[in-house]
């Protein structure tokens, strides 16, 4: 007897085959990205692809199956070919999806889902029913296991060396032909021989085996469909994890509002507690409450997307973008977007805004106290120049009136520039001599910068005239300095005793000018005892801390 097969059979068949194949290797490919249980959920996906298609190959090729008498299946043994396929392929999948597997185990791996698929097809063909007995040539069927291992091995083979989609495609192809090419090349092995019994045993009509074909088929694009979502669901859930960002969705119509687990962390809630969105107001500032109701009804009001900055009363800010859907009639239906905590980002840039404003600030600082530090140099040295005799008392003149200014601006550059202590600028010019040469006296007070550089050489003049003619020419020598404030008003008294005697100079030097002319008063007093002093400065505001800057308006605000 014979038997024989239309041409549309196995071309369905190669397509199922084939269609199967992809989706199994796709699952098997995403798998061996896993780890733990995850991994064994995706291979058993995997599998139950794979078992499917082959099992739905066999039986749409068997469609086409006419040995010239009536057929129908026994459904056990048709249910356990399925069972099978999906068993042998997992542990297959399992044996060669390790991410170090060699090529034993892949040569394993192969050999596993080629006698599945072997097995597969004769108990298949071994729940037929019909008036003829069927038989097989060994050497066949021999051949046919191996066209089912070569095509496994090679197909594991392909997937596992690039898991681009060229090369998935390309095992997929392989595979699959290689299923349809070993059942027909198993079925090439059939012997059909007349049955001496005058009835065969019932079974399953092939009417119902197809609904059963093409159920599963579906099953398998459900399954391929169902898998690619779930995995990009997992991969988009990994990567708003990855950039701290929450989900949220809005149903515009309902105005009913949801939150993931990262959202809802953002907000304050725990998973468990209950949230609704009349709570989102109470949680943010009345200005934020405010502005976040005007965005939300300007984007359901004008079908636009949803762009806000909150700040919470814990003093946290996030930062909320949503995307409007809208349905065919242009109508809103959905908002979803992603929340996101910028505390970080606004305090940085609010740090920024203020360094900026304060680099200004001391540029401006800057350029206005280099051209009054140049007015001053141009001022000593035309000064020095006028009460010189020579070059030489020039220089030296000079050169030390430009330490003293020196020593001035060191203080107030250790100060930032912005103030140095008055102590400190009697210190530097009185450094070198004895303590009990010198005595300071008065309350601890921090300068501007102004009032330091004019003081500074206040005190460097009046120094200078003690060492070379007054009380600190002689070792026994004292010189006491005192101080007071008085509302803006800085009083110092000046003293001298135990120098050489003292007489009121005939006409005024350098020094007695430049006091006369940086102070509010002065008065200059010479007994014989030693050289008094009496001098007031104002005192001008001391530049105070950067203040606190308003926020420049973001985008979203």
């Amino acid at each position: 007897m014979h038997h024989d097969h239309h041409l549309i059979y196995p071309l369905l068949s190669a397509v199922v085959a084939i269609f199967g194949s992809w989706t199994a290797l796709d699952l098997f490919r995403r798998a061996r990205s896993q780890d733990g249980q995850t991994r064994f959920q995706w291979i058993g996906l995997s599998a139950l692809a794979m078992g499917v298609s082959i099992w739905s190959m066999h039986f749409v090729a068997m469609l086409g199956f006419n040995p010239g008498a009536p057929v129908s299946y026994d459904p056990g043994r048709t249910v356990g070919s399925l069972l099978l396929a999906v068993a042998g392929t997992a542990f297959a999948f399992t044996f060669a999806g390790g991410p170090n597997a060699r090529l034993q185990r892949q040569l394993g791996g192969g050999a596993l889902m080629g006698i599945s698929v072997g097995g597969m097809h004769y108990l298949g063909m071994s729940a037929i029913r019909s008036t003829v007995q069927i038989s097989y040539h060994p050497l066949w069927v021999t051949a046919s296991v191996v066209v089912a291992f070569l095509a496994s091995f090679a197909a594991l083979v392909a997937v596992r060396r690039n898991s681009r989609a060229s090369w998935q495609a390309g095992a997929a192809v392989l595979l699959g032909a290689g299923v349809v090419a070993m059942h027909y090349t198993a079925m090439g092995a059939v012997v059909l021989t007349a049955d001496l019994t005058p009835h065969a045993a019932p079974g399953m009509p092939p009417l119902w085996l197809a609904f059963a074909v093409a159920g599963l088929t579906l099953l398998l694009l459900f399954l391929a469909l169902g898998a690619s979502l779930l995995d990009q669901r997992q991969v988009l859930s990994m990567a708003l994890r990855a950039g701290r960002l929450g989900y949220w969705e809005m149903d515009i119509p309902r105005r009913r509002l949801s939150l993931s687990e990262q959202a809802r962390g953002l907000m304050g809630f725990a998973p468990e507690d209950p949230f609704e969105q009349a709570m989102m107001p109470s949680l943010m500032t009345v200005e934020s409450a405010a502005r976040r109701q005007a965005a939300l009804d300007r984007s359901i009001n004008d079908g636009m997307d949803y762009e806000v900055d909150y700040e919470l009363l814990d003093g946290r800010w996030l930062e909320v973008r949503g995307l409007m859907i809208l349905d065919g009639a242009g109508r809103p239906q959905r908002l979803v977007g992603t929340i996101q905590d910028v505390t970080a980002h606004r305090i940085a840039f609010q740090a920024l805004a203020r360094s900026e404003a304060r680099q200004r600030i001391l540029i401006n600082e800057l350029n206005h106290r280099v051209k009054n530090t140049l007015a001053t140099v141009l001022s000593i040295a035309t000064l020095t120049a006028r009460r010189s005799d020579d070059v030489q008392a020039f220089a030296k003149a000079f050169q030390a009136r430009l330490l003293s200014l020196s020593a001035t601006h060191n203080l107030l550059t250790a100060e930032g520039w912005q103030q140095a202590r008055l102590s400190d600028i009697f210190r530097a010019e009185f450094g070198h001599y004895n303590d009990d040469q010198v005595v300071l006296e008065g309350e601890e007070v921090l300068l501007g910068s102004e009032n330091v550089l004019t003081l500074g050489l206040i005190a460097h003049e009046l120094a200078t005239n003690a060492a070379k003619y007054g009380a600190l020419s002689r070792p026994e020598g004292r010189v006491e300095v005192r101080w007071r404030i008085a509302g803006d008003t800085l009083s110092i008294e000046w003293r001298e005793h135990g120098g050489p005697p003292v007489r009121q100079p005939e006409r005024k030097g350098f020094g007695s000018r430049l006091i006369a002319s940086s102070a509010t008063g002065s008065e200059f007093r010479y007994p014989e005892t030693g050289f008094e002093a009496d001098i007031t400065l104002r005192l001008f505001e001391r530049q105070a801390e950067m203040p606190e800057l308003p926020m420049p308006a973001l985008a979203g605000l």
